[in-house]
């Protein structure tokens, strides 16, 4: 009995054990592990992505514009400052551009018998010049057209030229209509004698006819271009008078039309009067003076004009002028003008205006005058 009762506790012990090595096994197995800690994890950075700016596209350059000269068929050749293309033959320019604007000279565009034509292709212009003549030496200008909702206009920055010369055999000068023709020579201002050749190659010099004598070219006072003629730079009354230019090449040797040079002492600005009233206020019956002057070069004339009140009932203009150097100054004068108003009366009241004006131009000043009653005459006391 107690050999069985021993052996079912060992059994039962076992099983027990058994079973609790088979719970141990299932809690393992099922449990989660353990997360860690917050402090422990970091975090991978993520860089905050920039804005992007969207790059603002830059506006195309105009194309550039190019002069071109067609020689032949599929032959061109860049044109330089000048060209030279002989009497009787034809000139044939191309410009790049869509749309372009062609300027000639001047004997070209009063002429119409067809020689000259331009044609607008789709990317360039076309100026075709047939039967060519020594007076169509000139400068030729291509100008870009900028085109605005059907509105086009010139550019004139980007415009291409050429001065192109048509050498003529017999004729050394561009023909000119006229025999005589008169030149202003204006003090500080150079002035251009357009002794205009056909040949780049002639030699031309420059001559007095009274007395008759070639002047001294220098480059200084006196200067050549070829495609402008001779340069006064710096006018003199000894330059006054008749000249005419002489051209040689080969055996060949020609004079231009003459110039008749006429010397102006030219003001450097408008005139800047000064106006004064004798009194800026009058009484009726008084008279009235009104000073008008300016300070300018010797010798030049001042034209004076009055704007007065009384002149809208027929007032009559009584004016004292004179023109008198300036003390101290030997190159400077003063013009003056004084407006005479006798016995002033109610309708001279108002505003006086002076205009001054030169060759340059003119300028105005002007002052107010105020007319007051006339003054009352007292009477002596009566005797008693």
């Amino acid at each position: 009995m107690d050999q069985r009762l021993a052996f079912s506790v060992v059994v039962l012990g076992l099983l027990l054990l058994e079973c609790g090595l088979c719970q141990k096994d299932q809690d393992s197995r099922g449990k989660t592990p353990k997360a860690k800690s917050k402090s422990t994890v970091k975090k991978p950075k993520t860089a905050t992505p920039k804005p992007r700016v969207k790059a603002t596209p830059r506006p195309a350059s105009p194309p550039q514009v190019s002069l071109t000269q067609v020689l032949d068929k599929g032959k061109f050749q860049k044109v330089g400052d000048t060209l030279s293309v002989p009497a009787g033959g034809t000139l044939e320019l191309r410009c790049k551009g869509k749309p372009v604007q062609w300027a000639v000279p001047h004997y070209l565009e009063e002429e119409d018998e067809g020689r000259l034509r331009t044609l607008q292709h789709e990317r360039y212009g076309v100026l075709v010049l047939s039967n060519a003549t020594g007076a169509d030496t000139g400068e030729y200008t291509c100008y870009p057209m900028y085109c605005e909702e059907g509105d086009c206009r010139k550019e004139y920055h980007r415009a291409v030229k050429v001065f192109v010369f048509f050498p003529d055999p017999q004729e050394l000068f561009v023909p000119s209509a006229e025999y005589y023709e008169m030149i202003q020579l204006r003090t500080g201002r150079p002035t251009v004698l357009p002794c205009q050749v056909t040949n780049p190659q002639a030699a031309v010099s420059l001559h007095q006819e009274f007395p008759p004598e070639e002047l001294r070219v220098d480059g200084t006072e006196i200067s050549f271009n070829v495609k402008r003629g001779f340069t006064i730079h710096r006018p003199r009354p000894h330059h006054a008078g008749s000249v005419f230019c002489v051209a040689s090449h080969g055996a060949l040797r020609q004079s231009s039309t003459k110039y008749v040079l006429i010397y102006i002492n030219y003001p450097v600005s408008r005139p800047s009067p000064i106006i004064q009233a004798s009194s800026t206020s009058v009484h009726i019956g008084e008279n009235l003076q009104v000073t008008c002057s300016v300070q300018g070069e010797v010798d030049v004339l001042i034209d004076f004009t009055w704007d007065y009140p009384g002149q809208q009932i027929g007032r009559p203009l009584y004016t004292q002028d004179s023109v008198q150097p300036v003390q101290g100054s030997q190159v400077r004068q003063q013009s003056q003008t004084v407006l005479l108003v006798d016995e002033v009366r109610d309708v001279d009241d108002g505003i006086y205006t002076c205009t001054a004006r030169n060759l340059e131009g003119s300028r105005s000043v002007s002052t107010s005058v105020k007319v007051l009653p006339a003054r009352t005459t007292a009477r002596p006391p009566r005797k008693p």
